[in-house]
């Protein structure tokens, strides 16, 4: 396993780069002028323009920016944003957090939920609970994020004044301790619900299938036929061969709630990366896009390894070489 993950780690620096690599061409062949985004609609005299896109190395040709950029990408440098002058690392950092505590309260919503709702799911097969819940994950996976944050907004914000509509605290007051726990909890609520569904729908249609075929195995039966009770079966040898799946799917997904998370935040208001990629595309902050794309990649990556040594340490009969 150690080898395993030493010679994973090795290919993080390739994969990046390709992946810079891909995603520069790609953002670079976008319409749009960055020094005219830069400047605004207000005209502004020739040799202003050029002084700026001279300070900004966009007055060489697009090979020679190339090259620079994957050397200072080697360094860990990931450029200089033109929106923001600032470094493009400490411009994620600052929406880092926030996109974290999103991801990550989905992610756990997702998982926790899928596995529940797949579990009883698969347990109770063509029953009224099993429909149930099979067509409410069917409806979750097609339903659009975007669209589905409106209707959370429209019901709960708007209708029943529950939750705020967007944002990531109250901006009438600056609460302080336990208080700002409190209002960003309740501001998490509808983005996270939101940004979790379709996470959770696929869960919980990847752990229904996988108990379905795992309550027909020979062990199962056996364990039943000793006088062992439905509930340890399921939970001491149901469960831990039927999560496997689910497992695989939580590296990938992982990178995809980062990623994903733009149209969610852009509906919430929520200042995160989602956010900053949403802003820094229609400013054509070029550096900024290629950064949080590095950076999504890389908690792809991660998500894809540690999925894969989980597995192995649930199922032992996994070897990696």
């Amino acid at each position: 396993m150690t080898r395993y993950v030493i010679v994973r780690l090795l290919y993080v620096v390739p994969q990046l780069l390709g992946v810079a690599a891909i995603m520069f061409v790609l953002v670079y062949a976008v319409p749009g002028d960055p020094i005219i985004a830069l400047v605004g609609e207000f005209p502004a005299p020739p040799e202003y323009i050029e002084t700026l896109r001279r300070e900004l190395g966009l007055d060489q040709p697009l090979y020679v920016q190339f090259f620079l950029y994957l050397r200072n990408l080697l360094t860990g440098d990931l450029g200089f944003s033109f929106a923001y002058r600032a470094p493009v690392i400490e411009v994620i950092a600052e929406r880092l957090a926030p996109t974290l505590l999103l991801a990550g309260t989905a992610f756990a919503i997702g998982t926790i939920g899928g596995v529940v709702f797949g579990l009883a799911s698969g347990y109770w097969h063509l029953t009224p609970i099993d429909a149930t819940i099979s067509v409410t994950a069917l409806a979750g996976f097609a339903i659009p994020s975007f669209w589905l944050g409106q209707l959370f907004i429209l019901f709960f914000a708007v209708q029943l004044a529950w939750l705020p509509s967007g944002g990531m605290m109250s901006l009438r007051s600056s609460p302080e301790g336990i208080a700002r726990v409190l209002s960003i909890a309740r501001h998490l609520i509808l983005p996270a619900l939101t940004l979790s569904f379709s996470y959770l729908s696929l869960t919980t249609r990847l752990m229904r299938s996988s108990t379905i075929e795992v309550m027909h195995q020979d062990y199962i039966r056996t364990s039943r036929a000793k006088g062992i009770a439905d509930f340890t079966v399921v939970m001491r040898h149901a469960l831990p061969n039927a999560f496997l799946p689910v497992l695989t799917s939580m590296g990938y997904y992982l990178g995809f709630l980062l990623s994903g998370s733009v149209l969610v935040e852009s509906v919430f208001a929520w200042p995160g990366l989602g956010r900053l990629l949403y802003d820094s595309l229609f400013r054509r902050d070029y550096p900024t896009l290629i950064g949080i794309f590095i950076v999504t990649t890389l908690a792809a990556i991660i998500g894809n390894l540690l999925a894969d040594i989980g597995y192995a340490r649930i199922d032992p009969r996994v070897k990696y070489s």
